[in-house]
């Protein structure tokens, strides 16, 4: 069994434009790789939206590019596992990859197989969590993203 990616754009504006599918495909490889096994769902939002989302849930009052939010349920024989829900603001993206992943598309596939590596347990709340989170996407993105070694632009570390 693999892991099924359930992706939609809920956006009230899409712009920037968006290919779900390729981000729902990205989504699946990663969990499938790192042994996912279940239904996690993939969600665009606007900035207003994923603002409330991290005052609710983080304590902060503005958007953030990525919140990922894990299931703790026990897996019921014949029912699929809920992974989790991951959520991703665009516009944030839009406005950090210049510093940060270096291109709006690097940065979005950060941003979804970093999701991904939450809803499957990895944190980086110690420098040793930080290290080994961001060598996985690092690895994740050259496998499925790039196909290839990352480019001389992309970072992982924000300024």
């Amino acid at each position: 069994m693999t892991c099924t990616v359930i992706a939609r754009d809920e956006r009230s504006v899409a712009n920037p434009r968006l290919d779900i599918d390729r981000w729902a495909r990205l989504a699946e490889a990663t969990a499938d790789h790192e042994g996912g096994v279940g239904e996690l769902t993939l969600t665009f939002l606007d900035r207003g939206e994923m603002a409330e989302l991290n005052a609710e849930h983080m304590g902060r009052e503005e958007a953030t590019d990525v919140l990922s939010f894990p299931m703790d349920d026990v897996a019921t024989p014949g029912v699929p596992t809920l992974l989790g829900d991951i959520v991703i603001c665009p516009a944030a993206a839009a406005d950090q990859f210049i510093t940060h992943a270096g291109t709006f598309e690097d940065e979005v596939a950060l941003l979804v197989v970093h999701g991904v590596l939450h809803i499957l347990g990895h944190d980086h709340a110690e420098a040793e969590q930080t290290a080994a989170m961001r060598g996985r996407e690092l690895a994740l993105l050259e496998l499925y993203h790039w196909g290839g070694l990352a480019p001389g632009g992309f970072r992982q570390a924000q300024d």
